[in-house]
């Protein structure tokens, strides 16, 4: 589903060059679920950006199903983000001025659906992820947790092939993002594929292989011991 060829970031700064993530080889099958491991500044949410579509500076090759990103301008770019991958960040940026309804709403509003159909995927999801009595709320009127839960929700509301997690459960106590893995973990059964960053080994657990990063360069990418 996902092949890295040579990738590589890096930045000029008053020393000279920095690099970020150095020669990064890496295959992900579709129904995977991988978890990105290392310290801070090891390069992992860079990695992210750059897999999300977030993040255009860099070298390298990239292949997305089909799709040679590396080969696409911007414009198509968003369009294979907007069509093929659903984001969870640490901080759920949901939009404050939207409830949650229109929240998930959102980016089924970005993409040619019907307002009836996007009605239904809204009402769904709202089901789904047991939120339909906060629809009408802000989330400043949500817990932490909630908040994640809507978060998690608008990511897959457009039944993407590809959800990442950036520390999806960073901000929140344990049994909140006990909540959160068991979700992604019944999403990734369902066929989805997913990518997490965490520096949670329970977390990780929940994964079926582990890619350690390093100072920008890979340093293990072996399957979890016990891992189907």
């Amino acid at each position: 589903m996902i092949k890295l060829v040579n990738v590589e970031k890096s930045y000029e700064s008053g020393a000279g060059k920095t690099w970020v993530l150095r020669r990064i080889n890496l295959e992900i099958r579709e129904g995977d679920f991988v978890t990105i491991m290392g310290p801070s500044g090891a390069g992992k949410s860079t990695l992210m950006g750059i897999i999300g579509m977030l993040d255009g500076d860099w070298r390298g090759e990239y292949h997305l199903l089909e799709h040679a990103v590396h080969k696409l301008d911007n414009r198509k770019r968003v369009e294979l983000h907007k069509r093929y991958i659903g984001f969870v960040f640490q901080q759920y940026h949901l939009l404050d001025d939207l409830t949650v309804y229109e929240n998930l709403d959102l980016p089924l509003s970005y993409r040619d659906i019907r307002k009836p159909e996007r009605q239904a995927l809204v009402a769904d999801a709202l089901d789904r992820f047991q939120i339909v009595g906060k629809k009408s709320l802000y989330p400043s009127q949500l817990s932490g947790g909630q908040q994640q839960l809507v978060a998690v929700a608008r990511a897959v509301i457009g039944k993407p092939k590809l959800i990442l997690a950036d520390e999806p459960t960073g901000s929140l106590h344990s049994s909140q993002g006990k909540t959160i893995m068991d979700l992604l973990k019944k999403l990734n059964d369902d066929g989805t594929t997913i990518v997490q960053v965490t520096h949670n080994d329970a977390w990780a657990a929940y994964g079926n292989r582990v890619i350690q990063l390093a100072d920008g360069w890979i340093a293990d990418g072996q399957p979890r011991v016990g891992a189907a």
